[in-house]
């Protein structure tokens, strides 16, 4: 019997934990504009039949993009990955572009909220700040040309492979990390 891979249409939801989720709908929509739109809340877990009361919330991240956060009073305080560098995990949101991205910066700055960059990523600028849960978000903008995503698209399969060997950042689109003087 032969299968084949399932043909997805398009993440239906990315889901992470929260603290309080009351406190996690409104900052989401006060700092990024997203609509809180769904809750589900169960006191056993529908998949394993596991008592554990649960409220689950929806936002709107637009185009079709939805964020979910789960509140589990039961479990164990929310902490991080330890063995993992804050830098590493995190959820990156793009705006339309470079101006977006600034007035982003400036809104986010007003909500009482710290702000790294932005920071020149060769095909893409961003910003990084956590959320009251200790997530790191980052707004992104696209800066690249066509030329530049064929070139890292074609390059991508022989980075891969060079750093499966050597563990050591290849080379190939050094120019990803030199920003061009303005």
């Amino acid at each position: 019997m032969t299968t084949s891979a399932p043909s997805l249409k398009r993440i239906h939801h990315v889901a992470y934990r929260c603290k309080d989720a009351q406190e996690t709908a409104e900052w989401y929509s006060r700092v990024l504009g997203m609509e809180y739109t769904t809750a589900f809340a169960e006191d056993k877990v529908p998949s394993t039949g596991e008592d554990d009361p649960y409220m689950h919330i929806f936002l709107d991240a637009g185009g079709g993009n939805v964020l979910a956060f789960f509140e589990l009073p039961n479990q164990p305080e929310l902490d991080r990955d330890r063995n993992t560098p804050a830098w590493v995990q995190h959820l990156a949101f793009e705006v339309a572009d470079l101006d977006a991205l600034l007035a982003a910066k400036v809104h986010v700055e007003a909500q009482g909220i710290e702000v790294l960059g932005p920071t020149y990523h060769g095909i893409f600028k961003s910003i990084y700040f956590f959320d009251p849960n200790g997530h790191r978000l980052e707004l992104a903008c696209n800066i690249g040309t066509p030329e530049q995503y064929a070139e890292l698209r074609e390059l991508a399969p022989v980075m891969l492979e060079e750093w499966s060997w050597t563990k050591r950042a290849p080379r190939h689109a050094a120019w990803l990390h030199t920003e061009p003087a303005e």
